[in-house]
């Protein structure tokens, strides 16, 4: 049956629409579709109607997709599109996550006036950020850091920062980019020092398993690239138990036909990570995954024994 209008299911920050409309882009010109004929819908999320406790505390992963998904099994919508960071590696019964568009650059940024890299930081500065993760990350390099929860969007965040609330503040470069965001000074910091979250920096499409249509049009808008790499890193995310309570960063990248993937995760209650890479053929991307984390996780039960 024909499409007639093609519903996409988004948040409703600027940030959300931006992605909600490089993905319409995509999807309309894969379907050979004018734009007029795709609608955006924006639904409210539980991460966006709290923000006054950090995301572990009201459910972690699924907070930012849970209502969208629900709209897509309700076919109030057709298409979710989703920051793959924030997605929890198993999506409910019905859905499926197989298109990935091309990925925006992974890394974190540093948005500061006074320093330029993370080495820069000086103790007692306060640094704003709502990723457990990135809090770990920071007091592993400078313990006598103040790493605050600061919730909001991107530009919510740059305008607590302006206004004093913390010295710095750490977000996704991707993010910054997508929003053409030039006012600031943002410093990207190199991977070696903050290795990003799995997945960051990619749009993910979500559709229910039995539109044929949708699956067609998600198989021709698919990033081959941007998938081997959500592949490597959500399986490594999987294979560590996908709990938001543990810190975990990863990165792939592809050279011609292979695949190399850096992972880390700091085990519970510890203050070091631990930390390692993988190589092998693109195709076995998500097996890769799951192999670092089991040599890594090896590692940890080694060190205890």
């Amino acid at each position: 049956m024909p499409v007639l209008e093609l519903r996409i299911g988004s948040r409703g920050s600027r940030l959300a629409l931006a992605q909600a409309r490089e993905a319409r882009d995509t999807l309309c010109q894969a379907m050979g579709l004018p734009y007029s004929a795709s609608r955006i819908v924006t639904i409210t999320t539980t991460g966006d109607r709290v923000q006054d406790r950090a995301l572990r505390h009201i459910g972690g992963k699924g907070v930012f997709c849970r209502e969208i998904e629900q709209a897509l099994l309700a076919d109030s919508i057709d298409v979710a599109v989703h920051s793959l960071k924030d997605m929890p590696v198993q999506q409910p019964d019905g859905l499926v996550i197989d298109c990935f568009l091309r990925r925006q650059d992974p890394r974190d940024a540093l948005i500061s006036r006074t320093a330029t890299k993370i080495a820069e930081l000086q103790a007692d500065q306060t640094v704003g950020t709502s990723s457990l993760r990135r809090r770990m990350q920071l007091l592993r390099l400078q313990p006598r850091l103040k790493v605050v929860d600061l919730r909001g969007n991107i530009l919510t965040r740059l305008t607590k920062w302006k206004q004093g609330e913390v010295d710095h503040i750490i977000l996704a470069l991707a993010g910054i980019r997508r929003l053409g965001i030039d006012d600031f000074p943002v410093h990207p910091i190199p991977a070696r020092t903050m290795l990003p979250a799995p997945g960051q920096g990619i749009i993910c499409l979500e559709r229910r398993c039995d539109d044929g249509a949708l699956r067609e049009a998600f198989r021709l808008a698919n990033d081959t690239g941007a998938s081997h790499m959500a592949a490597a890193e959500r399986g490594f995310l999987e294979a560590l138990g996908g709990s938001c309570d543990l810190p975990v960063a990863a990165l792939s990248e592809l050279t011609d036909h292979t695949l190399s993937i850096t992972g880390e995760f700091f085990p519970l209650g510890a203050v070091q990570s631990v930390s390692g890479s993988v190589s092998g053929p693109r195709f076995n991307a998500a097996r890769l995954g799951t192999s670092l984390a089991k040599m890594l996780t090896q590692r940890v039960e080694q060190s205890i024994e």
